[in-house]
């Protein structure tokens, strides 16, 4: 029995998942419509060109990337108002951590069909693997590689009280788990790397524990890093509890630093805490 022809794709813009690291991943829906389009947009054409040597595909390849102006986008756009055109990333799923939202909103602005084809997410994998909570999660990308700007997002993500997920590097991932020991204190944090290749490995644990087995171990690859939401709801830590959790903090700090990691890791009001440490002391 001879094959079925592979469907003939309308004009527009196809945003095109492809594997994270196991190229057995990639979808049979992703493949045909690699195949499908006039021309690909891609972050980095040699790693693309990789992925289609391996899948057997010949393809035009369109370099976007973090550096492409508005011309790049608009000479993407007005090909896929006449022909289908593919948006890849190095990696995993477009979008995610990656300028292709312009070029999307763009599209949409412009009344191009925009089609989605699913597939791997570093993010995804790392959160089935850690065993953190995901009933509710916030992806915020990469930590910014200053200390200080580092340490403004850890605050401002400190209430949050949802699974926290960040995208790193190996060099900087001691900088970074530093930073979350001291900002969001007794927080379970999650390393995931290698994911879906041979040397696989998710690994939890205290900040400082986890900081001292990469530093025996330098990391390599690309690196998710998860933080754990505060320990407890706000309503469920009673007047004793608080208490509690302030004379164990005021041993080893002063008032104002004992309620600010105590807010911090709990969700609190850092004034009224500090208010109670004051009467405490």
């Amino acid at each position: 029995m001879s094959q079925a022809p592979e469907p003939v794709l309308k004009a527009g813009l196809y945003i095109v998942a492809t594997p994270i690291g196991n190229l057995g991943d990639i979808a049979p829906r992703a493949i045909a419509a690699l195949r499908g389009v006039a021309a690909v947009a891609c972050e980095d054409t040699r790693m693309t060109g990789k992925l289609f040597h391996h899948l057997g595909i010949k393809q035009r390849l369109i370099r976007y990337d973090d550096h492409a102006d508005e011309r790049a986008r608009d000479r993407i756009l007005d090909l896929a108002e006449t022909e289908p055109v593919a948006l890849v990333s190095d990696a995993g799923t477009p979008l995610i951590s990656d300028p292709g939202y312009r070029l999307v909103r763009a599209a949409r602005e412009r009344g191009i069909a925009v089609t989605s084809v699913p597939g791997p997410s570093a993010a995804i994998v790392a959160l089935t693997l850690a065993g953190l909570p995901t009933d509710r999660f916030l992806f915020a990308g990469f930590l910014p590689p200053r200390d200080k700007a580092r340490r403004a997002v850890l605050h401002e993500l400190a209430s949050v009280r949802a699974t926290l997920v960040f995208y790193e590097s190996g060099p900087r991932l001691a900088a970074s788990l530093a930073a979350i020991g001291e900002m969001l204190p007794g927080r379970e944090v999650a390393v995931a790397r290698e994911l879906t290749k041979l040397y696989e490995e998710c690994r939890t644990g205290t900040p400082g524990k986890l900081a001292a087995h990469y530093a025996a171990n330098p990391p390599k690859g690309e690196i998710v890093l998860l933080v754990g939401p505060p320990q407890a709801e706000p309503a469920a830590l009673g007047a004793a509890a608080v208490d509690a959790l302030l004379i164990a903090a005021l041993k080893n700090a002063k008032a104002s630093r004992a309620a600010a990691d105590v807010a911090r890791a709990h969700g609190l009001d850092r004034k009224a805490l500090y208010a109670r440490a004051l009467e405490l002391k």
